[in-house]
């Protein structure tokens, strides 16, 4: 429940400088220790302008320091014709660097006593009857415990009679709610305040100081953005980072020319994390002219600094749906069938096993050098028995082992395994020849001090 309602009876009055203007404070420090004794200590009076009858009345404002906190000024105006009266606190001094929070838990009438400086940012609360007083609902005051619970149930009473009119059942609740505070005031049994002030200004007495008050927690925190804001503070704002576009959760379309008619047409690019291995790039590419259709995978990735030799042992019907990456830098071999697929053949491929493997038999088997009148008959029957054989290893009825060697290392097979290791799959990482980065174009690279000598001497 909260006690946001008019708890103050208004605005003090507006103070202006006025002949009447009476007493300055006496002689000494401009802030005097706070206390009844001191005679020497008297406010300010200054005529104002009261906002009620709008005739003069009596400000009154003393400087002053709480014991072991810090100076504050109290404000207080009166007026004699109307009887309006208000008053109010602020702190003399800067927001500090931290914010501040008193846990008080009250548990004797001594408790009730002691004195509270509250100040407009500081929010209230008492977690046992979930109440709370939010921040700028009530002006800045130096009370006491008992005279913060005072002051919000004088708030929670200043609109029953109209409530108890329109909305009774509201009104009821209120006059319950208003029973359990005055309950709290006799402290029947403990409970806790707590008072929450991001500006650092609010203060809750220690009577045992400055030894230490076992029932009063006081805890300093950074502010938040919010908070730096509410108070007014010139908050540094965070750099903002320009939002980078999520390029795995869409498809990417160009124009292009088909490769067969060169009718315009468009390839779709969509860029795909593989488990366990690295991002690659595929683009498909589908005429609607002449209705070609192709594929192809780019890796997504720089080159290895080590190439990959992947052995794969086929045993197993299950095997032809591992998935498979092939860049244009892998060679495939099948030593069964005494086959050997260079590299840039085929292009780059993302597939299973078995769609290899198909892709390896129409090329062999529609070569036109193979076909025709033409044809060696030898020839054809070692294509037949090469088709045979394929057919049998995509059928599980031949074990054969099937190698990719990618001296880039952007080649890969599915590990149904992982992250433990394939008993059929042996991966090597190996240091490539001077052929192969050649092969590569990776000799002449130069990727370190590549400025010396750009700039031609003048």
């Amino acid at each position: 429940m909260s006690a946001s309602g008019a708890v103050e009876p208004g605005p003090p009055g507006v103070a202006a400088p006025s002949p009447a203007a009476a007493r300055a404070p006496g002689p000494g420090h401009l802030f005097r220790p706070f206390s009844a004794e001191d005679e020497e200590q008297q406010p300010t009076e200054i005529e104002s302008l009261c906002m009620n009858c709008y005739r003069n009345g009596m400000t009154r404002l003393l400087l002053t320091k709480i014991p072991f906190f810090r100076e504050i000024i109290v404000s207080s105006f009166s007026c004699e014709h109307c009887g309006w009266n208000n008053t109010e606190i602020q702190s003399a001094g800067r927001i500090q660097d931290q914010g501040v929070r008193y846990t008080l838990t009250v548990r004797a009438q001594e408790d009730m006593n002691r004195e509270v400086v509250k100040t407009d940012f500081a929010t209230t609360r008492i977690p046992e009857l979930d109440f709370e007083i939010p921040a700028f609902s009530q002006k800045g005051a130096l009370t006491t415990v008992e005279g913060l619970i005072s002051r919000a149930i004088s708030g929670l009473e200043q609109d029953q009679p109209t409530r108890r009119a329109n909305e009774e059942a509201m009104a009821e609740s209120i006059d319950e709610f208003i029973v359990k505070l005055k309950e709290l005031k006799q402290v029947a049994s403990p409970f806790t305040l707590i008072i929450d002030d991001p500006s650092g200004n609010s203060f809750v007495e220690n009577p045992h100081a400055p030894r230490k008050d076992d029932a009063l927690v006081i805890t300093h925190y950074n502010r938040t953005q919010q908070q730096e804001e509410i108070l007014g503070l010139q908050a540094e704002a965070p750099e903002e980072k320009p939002e980078e576009e999520d390029l795995r959760n869409e498809v990417l379309q160009f124009n292009t020319n088909c490769p067969e008619c060169n009718a315009p047409a468009q390839t779709n690019m969509k860029l795909v994390q593989i488990p366990h291995f690295k991002e690659v790039i595929i683009m498909a590419t589908n005429c609607e002219n002449c209705g070609h259709r192709t594929n192809e995978v780019k890796s997504g990735g720089a080159v290895e600094p080590l190439g990959t030799r992947i052995t794969f042992h086929i045993t197993d019907p299950s095997d032809m749906t591992r998935d498979l990456l092939k860049s244009e830098t892998c060679s495939v071999e099948i030593p069964e069938l005494e086959f050997e697929l260079g590299m840039a053949v085929l292009g780059g491929k993302f597939t299973t096993l078995e769609g290899m493997l198909k892709d390896i038999r129409e090329l062999v088997t529609k070569n036109p050098f193979t076909l025709g009148d033409s044809s060696n008959p030898g020839q054809t029957e070692k294509l037949q028995e090469f088709s045979q054989k394929l057919d049998q290893i995509l059928d599980g009825d031949m074990k054969a082992h099937f190698v990719m060697d990618d001296p880039a290392g952007n080649s890969y097979l599915q590990n149904v395994y992982a992250p433990e290791d394939d008993p059929e799959m042996k991966v090597e990482h190996y240091k490539r020849t001077f052929d192969q980065n050649e092969e590569l174009g990776l000799n002449d690279m130069k990727t370190e001090g590549y400025e010396t000598g750009l700039a031609s001497p003048r």
